[in-house]
């Protein structure tokens, strides 16, 4: 593990115990099983610690070696794969996706009910890259049984389940664009399979598959060889073990349900697949705080960089969660596959406009602020997600730390 040098940058060791006792009582408590967290800033970690257990059962300490499924944190290495393309003239952020997949000129977009089903009208504007990197395309996840959009995804899925039809990104994409658009493009903010397929697309450009792709221009010349869209059997006992609730009573489970694949999937989900550990995910972090390059190795352009920090989103479309009363996105624009700062008061927290990140269905999380070439990273396995303000109390600790 990189070597830690609290003062060089610019934390408090004194106040930096704050977030260890906000983690350490989450263990405590027995409300989450196991958490790694770590914080870096200068090119230096400032912060790195470890809790609880890996799997409480086999009586596995947490380790800092750890695999995690990071889920939904797949979406910014998927958004840069597609920018190292961008680099290349492959497209710009206003290039219509018909010009690379050419069934999205004939989408249609839901537009109401009858007793005949669903009022489909024609597009009012072409899908771009953008409406993808932002989730304002008006694709879905079809997690929402009330809509007959999502029924219909739904019902795509079944149909190929039931038929033995293997998913793949090509084949993705060739059902989305039959599927209606939930709302006209630019118009909403929609969390969807629009990283899915950006990932196709990359597919597309690049002539490889994601993971190829990924394997030779992210994650090797980073040096992430724990990262990848499967877990290999031979590195399984290194797995952190889901835990979670499915009921209001108190006491926790292990989900063993929930575990990657152990061999390459036929579906490379650039939106969700991937694992990784805080070492690896630490390069990527570091290497997006640090202007698109880390130790020498480059992977963006500053210019480029520049662009995760910006609001991508048109003018008066809000970023609501699944549950608008939710807290997390208040004062969020989204950017580039991450959510982007654009008012901190409105946040109700410390931080800095253009800071950008994510998180993932297993509540692992992640924020880059540039403005104090600063990344946090939180990595733990549990379910649901959200449950839990964990992510802001950490981002609060973290920042009451930064003293110079």
């Amino acid at each position: 593990m990189t070597s830690i040098d609290t003062n060089l940058a610019g934390f408090s060791s004194e106040r930096l115990t704050r977030v260890s006792r906000l983690l350490q009582g989450y263990v405590d408590r027995g409300d989450i099983a196991g958490i790694i967290a770590r914080v870096g800033r200068r090119g230096q970690v400032a912060y790195h610690e470890r809790f609880g257990w890996m799997d409480r059962e086999a009586h596995k300490p947490m380790r800092d070696d750890a695999i995690f499924m990071i889920a939904s944190m797949t979406k910014p290495v998927t958004a840069v794969a597609a920018m190292m393309l961008y680099e290349e003239g492959r497209f710009d952020l206003n290039t219509p996706i018909k010009k690379f997949i050419p069934a999205f000129a004939d989408t249609k977009v839901f537009a109401g009910e009858n007793d005949s089903g669903m009022i489909l009208a024609a597009l009012d504007r072409d899908i771009t890259f953008r409406h993808l990197f932002t989730h304002s395309a008006g694709l879905s996840y079809g997690w929402n049984p009330d809509s007959p959009v999502d029924r219909a995804y739904r019902a795509v899925e079944k149909s190929m389940a039931d038929a033995g039809i293997p998913r793949t990104n090509a084949r993705v994409a060739e059902e989305l664009a039959k599927l209606p658009l939930a709302f006209q493009p630019g118009t909403r903010w929609g969390y969807s399979m629009s990283i899915d397929l950006l990932g196709g697309l990359v597919e597309i450009l690049s002539g490889q598959t994601l993971d190829v792709f990924c394997e030779a221009r992210i994650f090797k010349p980073l040096g992430m060889p724990d990262t990848g869209f499967f877990l290999p059997p031979e590195k399984a006992e290194r797995r952190a073990i889901v835990y979670g609730e499915m009921t209001a009573v108190r006491g926790r489970r292990r989900l063993d349900e929930m575990t990657p694949p152990a061999a390459r999937p036929s579906y490379i989900s650039g939106g969700g697949g991937l694992v990784s550990t805080v070492e690896d995910y630490s390069r990527f972090a570091g290497m997006l705080t640090d202007g698109g390059q880390v130790d020498g190795v480059r992977l963006l352009a500053p210019s480029t960089m520049a662009l995760f920090s910006l609001n991508q989103l048109a003018p008066g479309v809000k970023l609501i969660g699944m549950d608008p009363r939710d807290p997390r996105h208040a004062g969020y624009g989204y950017s580039l596959g991450t959510r982007v700062l654009v008012d901190v008061a409105e946040s109700g927290c410390a931080g800095n406009a253009g800071e950008f990140g994510w998180d993932g269905a297993f509540n692992t999380y992640f924020w880059i602020d540039p403005a104090e070439d600063l990344y946090g990273l939180l990595l733990m396995q549990h379910h649901p997600f959200g449950e839990y303000p964990i992510h802001r109390e950490f981002k609060q600790t973290v920042y009451q730390a930064l003293v110079g």
